[in-house]
């Protein structure tokens, strides 16, 4: 379980009744976003709350009658879905800042300049963020904050998300330390043999893993491996 100090506070008021949790802020992000959380070991403590500083608990009868169940980690789940989130300020700042590298992550991943069919690099994003004063909402889902936040910064930045095809060749002795990461990394198509014994294929990909892809084979194959977009 989660330390009650490192805990927030998850409350939700129905029917003249209010139900408090005490959790693991970062299980309360990621279930905002929509992933499977145990919240078993995610909780502070076993119990409901009227008022989690007072202690005052609410007995398992009364939580079955409003939530149709006794298991509190269920119970704590439909609080966080419906309720709010009462965290202090440095709690608030550190969730919206791993919520930022989690947006900058995705969107430097996935985006692309349609001028020039090249990512964008992490730092590059980040600096027209903080020059579009971009906020973050740290209880929000990444997802569905991007578009609103790609918005902001075509003005700074040419930007589109995109998925690219890339045509791959490699030498056949590399082929079986290359092809895991490959497969993992996008969809693979017309994978083929050739004469000379290299093995072929085109990959699609996201447009922000172009780089990903070129260091990987160049690294596997000692830069032996050639690479072109297919338009």
């Amino acid at each position: 379980m989660v330390k009650v100090d490192d805990a927030v506070v998850a409350r939700w008021e129905h029917a003249g009744s209010r139900f408090e949790v005490l959790v693991d802020p970062k299980a309360i992000q990621d279930i905002k976003d929509g992933k499977t959380v145990d919240l078993r070991d995610k909780l502070a403590m076993d119990e409901v709350f009227k008022d989690a500083k007072k202690g005052d608990r609410i007995s398992l009868d009364f939580l079955e009658m409003t939530f149709h169940t006794k298991d509190v980690a269920e119970i704590a789940r439909q609080i966080i879905l419906k309720g709010e989130v009462q965290v202090t300020t440095d709690q608030r700042h550190q969730l919206a800042e791993e919520k930022r590298k989690q947006i900058v992550a995705t969107i430097a991943r996935n985006a692309m300049n349609p001028q020039t069919g090249a990512p964008h690099p992490a730092a590059r994003i980040e600096a027209a963020m903080t020059e579009a004063k971009v906020h973050v909402d740290p209880f929000r889902p990444a997802d569905a904050q991007i578009q609103e936040i790609l918005t902001r910064l075509r003005p700074l930045l040419p930007i589109r998300f995109d998925v690219v095809r890339v045509r791959i060749k490699v030498p056949g002795q590399h082929y079986p330390k290359i092809i895991a990461e490959v497969r993992a990394l996008g969809k693979l198509s017309d994978e083929t043999w050739q004469s000379d014994g290299s093995w072929t294929a085109v990959i699609e990909i996201p447009a922000g893993v172009q780089t990903e892809l070129h260091e990987k084979l160049s690294a596997r194959t000692k830069g032996t491996a050639e690479t072109a977009l297919v338009k």
